[in-house]
């Protein structure tokens, strides 16, 4: 894990789920996946959104040509755990597409503009991801 990502781990669970710098202002969660090669548990600070009692993040890795490895990670394993603000859950992870993943993609580049960006520096489909909270 990159010592940008470590730091802000560590500040959002310091403070209740917010963070400041980069991200302040953002919604901003923290994903733990397993590892799909290691096995161990990995955590790592993603953006997201809310859609009708779930909760949907995008692979973006900010327009790279490759997914980032928490999306591959979840693809092997979609059981996942969830921290947003205080609280701790477990989901499931879904990968959503069609015309479902164009309308939420289109309401994350509304909420974040940076979002567009991403699209047009890559040439693959960028995935969204909808996490669905587990009893």
């Amino acid at each position: 894990m990159s010592d940008f990502n470590q730091q802000i781990i560590e500040e959002f669970r310091s403070n209740g789920g917010k963070v400041g710098g980069y991200f302040e202002g953002s919604d901003l969660l923290l994903l733990t996946t397993t590892g799909a090669k290691s096995g161990r548990r990995l955590t790592t600070p993603v953006m997201y959104l809310e859609d009708g009692g779930r909760l949907v993040v995008i692979a973006s890795a900010a327009g790279a040509d490759r997914s980032p490895a928490w999306y591959h990670n979840l693809r092997a394993t979609p059981e996942v755990t969830i921290e947003v603000g205080t609280e701790t859950y477990a989901a499931k992870a879904t990968v959503v597409d069609s015309e479902e993943r164009d309308r939420l993609y289109a309401r994350m580049v509304e909420k974040a503009p940076g979002f567009a960006d991403y699209e047009a520096k890559t040439t693959r489909v960028i995935p969204v991801i909808a996490l669905d909270r587990q009893s």
